[in-house]
């Protein structure tokens, strides 16, 4: 639906800077009796939508994490850069973010060093994907829960494939830090 209204949103801006731009050049046709070139509207439009989409693209991190649920934490953020968007190597923008729900943070009592989490990954053009994350705080490694994970009796969990990390990775140092 985000995806519609930015279109429609973009067609607008192309027609008001044409409307603008037609009616400068007709009140310079009235004043100075010399007409603007008619070329002017459509180069208007362009560029008014091309201000439009951008203008959407470096503000939908801003829109987007603001209206994130409370407990949530944005823990990483992927800047892009594309070739075919020249300004982006000057000013890159947040193509997708990972956030953390810390208030949903389980923790088991027989296995105190071990916390389950939420991760929420955000997509500028992808739908929203949730990741539940088995940390081990004392060994400084994770693993993504998947179908094929089983809890044994005592809590501990069988099937995972444990990723080490580097002791200042996000995801961990966010999990780990919540009491």
């Amino acid at each position: 639906m985000n995806t519609f209204l930015e279109l429609i949103a973009t067609i607008f801006a192309g027609m008001a800077a044409a409307g603008m731009m037609l009616a400068i050049r007709h009140l310079v046709a009235r004043t100075t009796g010399r007409q603007l070139a008619g070329w002017f509207i459509p180069v208007a439009a362009g560029a008014a939508m091309l201000a439009a989409t951008i203008s959407s693209e470096y503000g939908w991190y801003k829109r987007t994490s603001s209206a994130l649920p409370e407990g949530f934490e944005v823990i990483e953020t992927v800047y892009s850069k594309k070739a075919y968007r020249p300004w982006t190597y000057v000013w890159p923008y947040v193509e997708r973010f990972a956030a953390l729900d810390t208030a949903g943070i389980k923790r088991n009592d027989a296995l105190p060093t071990q916390r389950l989490a939420d991760v929420y990954l955000y997509g500028r053009w992808a739908p929203l994907n949730r990741m539940t994350v088995l940390a081990d705080c004392a060994l400084f490694r994770r693993a993504a829960l998947m179908d094929a994970i089983e809890f044994s009796d005592d809590g501990s969990v069988d099937g995972a494939e444990w990723l080490t990390v580097a002791e200042d990775d996000p995801l961990m140092l966010a999990i780990c830090e919540v009491a």
